[in-house]
C-alpha cells in the first residue's frame, strides 16, 4: 500500500516513516509536517495514496478536520497521545488508530487493520463497477475495446506487455504506442483476459507471460527501465509458470 505520514512532530514523524519503510507491504510517498500541506497533496490530482498515517492534535487543521475535508480520503490510521480521540477518529472511518509513544507492535497490528479496510473497499469497488464496466469493453480471442478518454481504443492482446492499477484505473502498457488508460479496476479486466496468457503478478500488475523474456530475483524485467514485481501472495503460482516454461 502507498503511504504518507502527517504530523507536526518532527520525532514522531520520523519513526512512523521509519516503521513504513521497514514494514513489507508498504510504501512511503510523502511525509508532511503540515497538515494543511497534506491536505493539498491529498486534493490534488498526483494523489497516490492508500494509507494516510495522521496525527489527530495539529495546529491550523486536525487530523480529523483533514480527513473529513476529503470526498474520498483513505484508508485512515490516526496517532494520539490521547485514546478518547479514537471515537472521533471511528466516526470519520479510520482503520485503526495508535497511541503514542508508538510502537512497532501496535504500529503492526493497525496496519493489519488497514489492509482489510482497504481489501474489503477494493472489493466493493469491484462488485459496484463490474455491470459498468463490462459495458466499456467487448473482446474476443484477438483483441479488446476499451473506453479511453472520448474514445473506444482496440488494444490487441500481442501487443500488451504488462497492465498496471491505477486505483480505480488501469493502464495497459503496450509495445507499439504510448500507454491506454481506461476507468475499471485490476479484477475487473483480469476476469476478461485469457488465463492461458495474462497472469496476476502483484495486487497491482498483470503480465503477458508471452512477454516475459527475463526475471531477476522475482521481478519481471521488460527493459531497463521497467520492472514489474511479484508479489507474496501471487509468487507460487508465477513460479509454477516459470517451472513449467523452464522443462518444456
Amino acid at each position: 500500500m502507498k503511504c504518507i505520514a502527517v504530523d507536526d512532530e518532527p520525532l514522531a514523524l520520523k519513526q512512523i516513516c521509519a516503521y513504513i519503510t521497514k514494514t513489507p507491504g508498504l510504501e512511503l510517498l510523502q511525509s508532511f509536517d503540515s497538515s494543511l500541506d497534506a491536505q493539498k497533496y491529498l486534493l490534488s490530482d498526483e494523489c497516490e495514496a492508500e494509507l494516510v498515517f495522521v496525527d489527530v492534535n495539529m495546529p491550523d487543521l486536525s487530523g480529523i478536520d483533514l480527513i473529513r475535508s476529503l470526498i474520498e480520503p483513505p484508508v485512515v490510521i490516526f496517532t494520539t497521545a490521547y485514546s478518547e480521540y479514537a471515537v472521533e477518529g471511528f466516526k470519520v472511518g479510520a482503520a485503526d488508530y495508535i497511541l503514542k509513544p508508538l510502537s512497532y507492535e501496535d504500529f503492526s497490528r493497525a496496519v493489519k487493520k488497514a489492509v482489510e479496510v482497504f481489501e474489503h473497499k477494493d472489493e466493493e469497488k469491484e462488485t459496484e463497477s463490474s455491470e459498468v464496466a463490462s459495458k466499456k469493453f467487448v473482446q474476443n480471442g484477438k483483441y479488446i475495446f476499451v473506453k479511453s478518454e472520448y474514445k473506444i481504443v482496440r488494444i490487441n492482446f500481442d501487443d500488451i506487455k504488462y497492465i498496471e492499477s491505477l486505483r480505480a484505473y488501469v493502464k495497459f502498457h503496450l509495445e507499439s504506442r504510448r500507454p491506454v488508460i481506461s476507468i475499471m479496476t485490476i479484477k475487473t479486466i483480469e476476469n476478461y483476459l485469457p488465463k492461458d496468457r495474462f497472469m496476476r503478478v502483484h495486487r497491482s500488475f498483470i503480465v503477458n507471460l508471452d512477454k516475459v523474456t527475463e526475471v531477476e530475483r522475482l521481478k519481471v524485467v521488460f527493459d531497463a527501465g521497467t520492472v514489474v514485481p511479484v508479489g507474496e501472495q501471487y509468487r507460487e503460482q508465477f513460479e509454477e509458470f516459470l517451472f513449467k516454461s523452464l522443462a518444456g
